[in-house]
């Protein structure tokens, strides 16, 4: 696991650190020793390439250089990490990329998941630029650390008990309160689907409650898919989807991740988040195809396939979370495999019926480079949700527009009188770039926090 502060060299270190630099559009920046070396070298300058430069009679390289492709990249840093020697280094021209995004891109790229493995002695730092905002940068790549970690660690260290425990130790950071309603309690306190739902597991279901900030503020509620491990219930996955379903949390990883950064970086909003957490197991009592369900919303549903299982436990978590009227309320899951089929793993679809945040996430989106993109809440597909036998039902039968449908299913347990966001995420980096190894990812989390920020202040 990585600290994003021991990636970062305090800033005395500058002037015993050697230099990286950027090899962009324009190269008049560049020493003429460098650009020669280069050239002579055969340096290809595609997106992550390094070459180290070397010293006269001096042990190790004298500087290095990195390329940001084309189109420029500004994470490409993140590949100086892995391929750069023990030290620290800085960016000798900071001015030939954006330079706030580049030092994000070698924190995210110098992320490391060893929990079960000895971590590399291999050490590289980089010393911030003095324009760059030391003490954001670590929130923000905090926040993605934190969040990948959670994704990456396997479902027999992080079931729901543990990530409740996560979520408390969050809190705890932050003088933030975390509540839970366990097991046969959920029914008693009207969440019946997020104990259908996780009543096969051997760890009892749950729903966790952070909340933080006064009172006051505007009301924010994060809401996050807490699935610690999905086997697609009685309708079972075959063994190479179910492979990586311990990223099925994944989206109570990245609302944890995004509250890490409001909490860490002081917006001003009474910040709840709720997190419905279960494992989706099999067992005698596992909930059925053809089961029909109470909600807390007063709906009642026919389940149709249990691998639509997320959608359930989130219909609770977003009933509740609307019965307070908040200004905003944000869930964020990884919901459906129709959205890959549709985006690719790269880009997060989102659904809202509010044009101007729509907006404003787009914009943030392309500021950011944390690619998201609007999908249509088009509701004459909703009448596929219809059932014989209850109020709805949680598929449809011909399984077209999956990540539309399911993103239908969420807006009936939302009033229209509360504005809502729902993401649906991959959580994953299937392919390694230069700021993303293979494993758990941190999307639409920056982008988010953008559009939050400009929207409440603080920061």
């Amino acid at each position: 696991m990585a600290d994003p502060m021991t990636m970062l060299a305090p800033d005395e270190t500058r002037a015993d650190a050697r230099p990286v630099w950027i090899v962009g559009e324009d190269a008049s920046d560049i020493p003429d020793h460098v650009s020669a070396w280069l050239e002579a070298s055969g340096f290809e300058p595609e997106l992550g390439a390094v070459s180290t430069v070397p010293a006269d009679g001096a042990d190790g390289p004298a500087g290095a250089a990195v390329a940001l492709g084309d189109p420029a990249d500004p994470f490409a840093l993140g590949a100086l990490a892995g391929k750069l020697p023990s030290g620290d280094w800085f960016v000798a021209n900071p001015a030939a990329t954006d330079i706030d995004q580049a030092m994000l891109g070698f924190c995210m790229g110098a992320y490391r998941f060893d929990r079960y493995r000895k971590a590399s002695s291999k050490r590289v730092r980089l010393v911030p630029d003095k324009t760059v905002d030391r003490a954001r940068l670590e929130a923000v790549a905090g926040a993605v650390s934190l969040t990948r970690d959670l994704v990456n660690t396997p479902a027999n260290d992080m079931g729901p008990d543990a990530i409740e425990a996560a979520t408390r130790a969050l809190a705890a950071g932050h003088k933030a309160v975390v509540k839970t309603i366990t097991g046969e309690e959920l029914i008693a306190k009207k969440l019946p689907m997020i104990h259908a739902v996780g009543r096969a597991s051997a760890t009892p279901p749950r729903l966790i409650d952070l909340r933080w900030g006064k009172k006051s503020a505007p009301k924010l509620t994060l809401v996050g898919k807490g699935v610690s491990f999905d086997t697609g219930g009685l309708g079972i996955k075959p063994s190479t989807p179910m492979r990586n379903m311990k990223k099925d949390m994944g989206g109570a990883a990245n609302v944890l991740g995004l509250a890490a950064m409001i909490m860490k970086l002081g917006l001003e909003v009474r910040l709840r988040v709720l997190v419905p957490a279960v494992e989706n197991a099999i067992s005698g009592n596992a909930f059925r195809p053809g089961d029909v369900y109470p909600t807390r919303k007063g709906l009642t549903v026919e389940i149709g396939h249990t691998d639509a299982e997320g959608r359930l436990v989130l219909a609770d978590a977003l009933a509740l979370a609307d019965e307070e009227e908040p200004d905003l309320i944000i869930d964020m899951a990884t919901l459906t495999g129709a959205a890959r089929v549709a985006l690719g793993p790269d880009i997060v679809p989102f659904y809202t019926d509010d044009d101007t945040l729509a907006g404003a996430l787009a914009q943030a989106a392309e500021t950011q480079r944390d690619p998201l993109w609007r999908m249509p809440l088009w509701q004459p597909y909703a009448r596929g949700l219809s059932s014989t036998v209850a109020d709805c039902a949680n598929v449809t039968a011909d399984g077209f527009a999956g990540s539309v449908t399911a993103a239908l299913f969420l807006r009936k347990f939302v009033s229209d009188r509360t504005p809502w966001l729902h993401l649906d995420l991959f959580a994953w980096t299937p392919k390694p770039k230069p700021h993303a190894p293979v494993g758990g990812e941190a999307q639409a989390i920056r982008a988010l926090f953008s559009v939050l920020e400009a929207r409440y202040g603080g920061g």
